[in-house]
């Protein structure tokens, strides 16, 4: 055989045994913790953009022209809803005209737990929460007329905060991606199955880490953490302030210091996007310690390993602010 033909040859052997490369659709996401699930479903196909990346918050966040090209020039857009991301709807409904949007607090599976209108919450029992989660979503239909950026149809959207809705908006991300590129389906599917799996570790694992401290009272900045409240059984026995983007006033705190000093609370819990000094003017003259929750992931880097840090994060100083003087 000649040299040109043994050439030949070897190409097509080549291009035959080389696996296909399929190009990646152009997803973008609202805010890190659901593209720290996205990215993880899109692994080695593609990287998924963010919008609201470094410290913002949803709760204060303006939209740049950078991210209004995003919108304009996307596949896909995964948010969870106009209850935590009140600055997209509009720029979706005009930009977004191409693209399939889906808004994740509609993912079949999720457990929605109705808004807490009051900073002060009541004492309760978590013992038997996990049974009666989803009667709390026919609770919240009562709720429906709340006029809150937290309060859309009635429930929480924190709803990354309990690793199973965690899965419930995994699955429908990977549905999403699987239908928009069907080329690159086995990826998404494998890559889906050991997200699942690495979900229910964590959640084990986090269980874990709070039962020691789960029954001790707590007060965080704002009520963001109802899912995991619900979840683990810890006792946050009320908020600074109801919504972050309205700071309270001095009635509010001194509600809350009185609430601090009755229940015993042992730490209030600040958070890295807002004014960390009322957490000191409302532990002042108690024996509560300080400490600082980042339930949007504000100080954490955006990949797929986010979600798994963030959760880690919160169990974790939970647990080391509320085993002091133990």
């Amino acid at each position: 055989m000649k040299p040109a033909s043994i050439s030949l040859l070897s190409a097509a052997v080549f291009s035959i045994g080389a696996a296909p490369c399929f190009a990646a659709p152009d997803v973008v996401v609202s805010i890190k913790p659901i593209h720290s699930l996205v990215a993880s479903i899109m692994k080695g196909v593609g990287e998924p953009k963010l919008i609201v990346d470094g410290a913002a918050s949803p709760h204060t966040f303006s939209l740049k022209p950078s991210n209004a090209a995003a919108i304009e020039g996307a596949d896909v857009i995964f948010w969870i809803g106009p209850g935590i991301e009140a600055f997209l709807e509009k720029p979706l409904d005009a930009l977004a005209a191409s693209a399939t949007v889906i808004e994740l607090e509609d993912a079949p599976g999720l457990q929605k737990l109705p808004f807490r209108e009051s900073g002060a919450f009541e004492a309760h029992d978590h013992g038997d929460e996990a049974e009666e989660a989803h009667d709390h979503d026919h609770a919240a239909k009562d709720h429906a007329g709340q006029d809150d950026h937290h309060d859309h149809g009635g429930f929480d959207t924190h709803l990354w905060l309990d690793p199973m809705n965690a899965k419930a908006m995994a699955a429908e991300i990977e549905k999403t991606l699987v239908s928009a590129d069907p080329a690159n389906a086995a990826a998404y599917q494998a890559n889906g199955a050991a997200l699942m799996k690495d979900i229910d570790a964590l959640d084990a694992e986090l269980k874990a880490t709070i039962a020691p401290v789960r029954h001790k009272p707590f007060i965080v900045f704002h009520d963001a953490y109802q899912y995991f409240e619900h979840r683990y059984g810890v006792s946050v026995a009320g908020s600074i302030t109801v919504s972050p983007e309205t700071m309270p006033g001095a009635e509010r705190v001194d509600q809350i210091q009185k609430k601090v000093k009755e229940l015993g609370a042992t730490c209030v819990f600040a958070e890295p996007q807002f004014e960390p000094k009322l957490v000191a003017v409302v532990t002042e003259g108690t024996p509560a310690r300080s400490g600082t929750l980042d339930p949007e992931a504000a100080t954490l880097k955006s990949g797929s390993g986010l979600y798994f840090e963030l959760m880690r994060g919160l169990a974790r100083s939970m647990k080391e602010c509320l085993s002091q003087g133990t």
